[in-house]
């Protein structure tokens, strides 16, 4: 019960750098709120816009999904047992933000973009 705040804290932390990397990518903000909380469904995006996670990672993130942690985790804490190791979330969020800092960080830097302007 007591890692229940953490886990809901790295799987909105994953979902805001996959949402951030998309954003960078020109998807708008009604096609992101239109995938809600799927994880799996953010990895096949940002994979196709060119971000690469290692496997494990990109298997994690479709198991939070398949097991709807994110739902478990905010709605039904009784159920922590079943869920990622602790670990392994953790590994998935370093993984995850690094990458995207690292491609957002390559990107050059245009006064005029609007990605820039209206998002850093």
């Amino acid at each position: 019960m007591s890692s229940v705040p953490a886990r809901l804290c790295v799987i909105l932390a994953v979902e805001m750098y996959l949402n951030a990397f998309l954003v960078l990518h020109e998807i708008n903000n009604k096609q992101l709120r239109g995938l809600q909380h799927d994880l799996a469904q953010r990895t096949t995006m940002v994979s196709e816009k060119g971000l690469r996670l290692r496997a494990r990672t990109e298997a994690h993130l479709q198991k939070i999904h398949d097991q709807r942690e994110y739902l478990n985790v905010r709605y039904g804490s009784e159920q922590v047992g079943e869920l990622s190791e602790l670990n392994r979330m953790f590994a998935t969020l370093k993984e995850v933000s690094t990458k995207v800092r690292t491609a957002i960080l390559k990107q050059l830097y245009d006064p005029t973009d609007r990605r820039f302007k209206k998002y850093w």
